[in-house]
C-alpha cells in the first residue's frame, strides 16, 4: 500500500504540477477526467476535503465505500486507508489535501479534532444543497486565489482560514443533514435498543461481557462517533448514556421479579465489578441496588 509522506510525492506520482506549497495542494477535478489516485489503496499524513459529484467509480474511506448518491463533500483525516478509482463525475469537484505540519502553532490543530466527521467511515459523506454548493466552491476559489497568488507570511494564515469556513459551514450542513434525513434516519435509536436487546438473549452475560458501543456500532453499519452524533440528535443522549440507562432498567425489572441477590443480579447482566454497577446505578436512580430493593420492600 502507498503512503505519502509528503505532498511533493502525491503529486510527483500522479502527474500534477509541482504544489505551490510544500504542505498544500489543490486539485481541481475535470469532470472529463477520471479524478483518481495512481495507487489502488494509499494512506497519508494529509487531511483531505473533496468535492465529487460521482456517475461511477469507488471511493472507500477506512475500507468503507462512502455514498455519493446525490454529491457529496468527503473528509479523511491523516493515516486512514483511502481507495479512489475509476471515478467519473458529473461536473467539476476538486480535492484539498493539506498536511498535518501545515496546523502547527495555529488554532486549527486543536480545532480540528472537534469536527467529528474526519472520523466518520460509514456511509456519511455530507450531501450539500445548490445554495451550500456554492458556499464551499466561493471558499474553494479563495483558497485558490491565494494559493497562487505570490504567497507571503500572511498566505498560510489567510487559506487556514478558508479552509476552518469550510469546516465550520460543513458541521452546519451535517447538523441539517441529520434533521432533513430525520425521517431516514430518526430510527436509529429503535435499532440501537434492538440491538441491546438482543445482547440480552440467549448466553448468561456473565460470558457475553457488557454490550460495547463499538460493537453495536459495527452490527449497525455505523462508526461510533456517528452513532453517537445520531442518537444525540434524536434522543439527547449518548450511546454510552443510553447503555447504561438500558442496563439500570433491566437490573430494576429483575430487583423488583426476582428472589435473586444484587450480585447475582449484576453478574447476569455482564458486571464483573459490583462497585462499578452500585455507583452506576445510584448515578441512575438516586438509590443503591440494596436501597432500591429495600423501598419495594417497604
Amino acid at each position: 500500500m502507498k503512503h505519502f509522506s509528503t505532498i511533493t510525492d502525491l503529486h510527483r506520482l500522479n502527474n500534477y504540477p509541482e504544489p505551490a506549497h510544500p504542505l498544500l495542494s489543490l486539485i481541481r477535478c475535470d469532470h472529463r477526467t477520471s479524478c483518481s489516485i495512481a495507487a489502488s489503496e494509499f494512506t497519508s499524513d494529509f487531511y483531505m476535503i473533496s468535492f465529487k459529484k460521482m456517475k461511477a467509480g469507488v471511493y472507500k474511506y477506512g475500507r468503507t465505500q462512502y455514498d455519493h448518491d446525490n454529491g457529496s463533500l468527503s473528509f479523511a483525516s491523516p493515516r486512514q486507508v483511502i481507495e479512489i478509482r475509476d471515478v467519473e463525475m458529473e461536473e467539476d469537484g476538486f480535492a484539498i489535501y493539506f498536511h498535518e505540519d501545515l496546523l502547527a502553532g495555529h488554532l486549527l490543530h486543536n480545532d480540528i479534532k472537534n469536527f467529528s466527521f474526519f472520523d466518520y467511515d460509514t456511509n456519511e459523506a455530507l450531501h450539500l444543497s445548490p445554495k451550500e454548493e456554492e458556499i464551499i466552491w466561493e471558499l474553494f476559489e479563495k483558497i485558490n486565489t491565494e494559493y497562487h497568488n505570490n504567497q507571503d507570511e500572511f498566505s498560510r494564515e489567510i487559506m487556514l482560514g478558508h479552509i476552518e469556513s469550510i469546516l465550520k459551514y460543513s458541521q452546519r450542513f451535517y447538523k441539517r443533514q441529520f434533521i432533513s434525513r430525520f425521517e431516514k434516519s430518526g430510527k436509529t435509536a429503535t435499532r440501537f435498543n434492538d440491538m441491546l436487546k438482543q445482547h440480552f438473549v440467549g448466553e448468561n452475560m456473565l460470558d457475553k461481557g457488557l454490550p460495547s458501543v463499538k460493537d453495536i456500532a459495527f452490527a449497525l453499519n455505523m462508526s461510533t462517533r456517528y452513532l453517537s452524533d445520531m442518537l444525540k440528535q434524536e434522543t439527547g443522549k449518548t450511546s454510552i448514556e443510553l447503555i447504561h440507562i438500558f442496563l439500570v432498567s433491566e437490573a430494576k425489572n429483575m430487583i423488583k421479579g426476582s428472589d435473586r441477590n444484587v450480585t447475582e443480579i449484576a453478574y447476569s447482566l455482564g458486571f464483573e465489578n459490583m462497585p462499578y454497577f452500585s455507583r452506576l446505578f445510584k448515578r441512575e436512580i438516586g438509590l443503591s441496588p440494596q436501597q432500591y430493593r429495600k423501598q419495594l420492600q417497604n
